[in-house]
């Protein structure tokens, strides 16, 4: 069922106003649900959720990627280690690493990625 099903949006999360991450965004059967919550040049915060059985492809980003599961489990692949996550668990995956996140139940999860700081590489 990989990458079968991904719905994207931009949703406007008011500045200085409180709110509840896991009610933001729904599980939509058989699809991945992505919102973008902040999007900068430097970095963008979007929340995730996943319907049983489905998977982000094989991907390999030229930035970290800080990922944490806001509600279920979910298997996330990092090179050949596999990692379960649950609910309240994080991980960083590194820049330029091949990487998989699985559905193995219904989970969402907030990915943060960080696009400065990689300048004094170059």
């Amino acid at each position: 069922m990989e990458d079968r099903n991904i719905n994207t949006s931009q949703i406007e999360i008011q500045a200085s106003k409180a709110f509840i991450i896991v009610e933001i965004i729904e599980y939509v059967p058989n699809s991945v649900v992505i919102k973008t919550i902040i999007k900068k040049a430097t970095g963008n915060v979007t929340a995730v959720s996943f319907d049983y059985g489905e998977s982000l492809g094989n991907k390999v980003v030229p930035f970290d990627t800080f990922i944490q599961v806001i509600e279920g489990n979910a298997e996330i692949i990092i090179g050949k280690d596999t990692h379960i996550l649950h609910h309240g668990e994080s991980i960083i995956i590194p820049a330029h690493s091949s990487h998989e996140i699985k559905a193995t139940e219904r989970f969402k999860m907030l990915s943060t990625v960080i696009k400065s700081g990689y300048e004094e590489l170059i």
